[in-house]
């Protein structure tokens, strides 16, 4: 993990310093605060990218676009972990939700046809156990990492100033 801190670190770093995304930047009237590789920074993102991430719907990335009205995050970030679910993984981790969904709401499960006949007539019979899944695992999922990134910036710095006073 230290080597990829390291490594995700100095790209941070070097966009950071990139004249061209200062520029953007500066143009656009956007704050720098939005591409901060400070540990709160990062981890909200993290956490937002991946809260948005698991919940099915469209505009996800125009999701995440709206939350900088509400607070600071490293934008870059959230709106990368947005692509965690892309066409290719979206059918999987949906119908994993959906799944997780039925058993906590204690509900039938209906057989799934990857037909958009299919899901017209029964998308009332999938919908709330769905969002239920879906809001179970955006919790998960994104508390699990926010905890984590912090606790393992928070030790890489601890054990490199403890290296370095001795």
């Amino acid at each position: 993990f230290k080597i990829y801190f390291e490594m995700f670190k100095k790209v941070i770093k070097q966009t950071n310093n990139n004249h061209k995304i200062k520029d953007f930047l500066r143009k656009y009237n956007i704050s720098e605060e939005y591409m901060s590789s400070s540990r709160r920074m990062v981890s909200r993102g993290i956490f937002l990218g991946l809260f948005i991430a698991f919940i099915p719907m469209p505009l996800q990335m125009f999701a995440v676009l709206l939350f900088t009205f509400v607070g600071r995050f490293n934008l870059p970030i959230a709106l990368a972990l947005c692509w965690i679910t892309n066409p290719i993984t979206m059918p999987f981790i949906y119908y994993v939700e959906y799944i997780t969904g039925s058993f906590i709401l204690n509900m039938d499960l209906v057989e799934v046809e990857l037909t958009v006949l299919w899901f017209n007539s029964n998308i009332k019979n999938i919908v709330i156990p769905l969002y239920t899944g879906s809001i179970f695992y955006s919790t998960l999922f994104s508390t699990m990492a926010y905890y984590t990134i912090n606790y393992r910036w928070k030790s890489i710095v601890y054990k490199k100033r403890r290296k370095n006073k001795l």
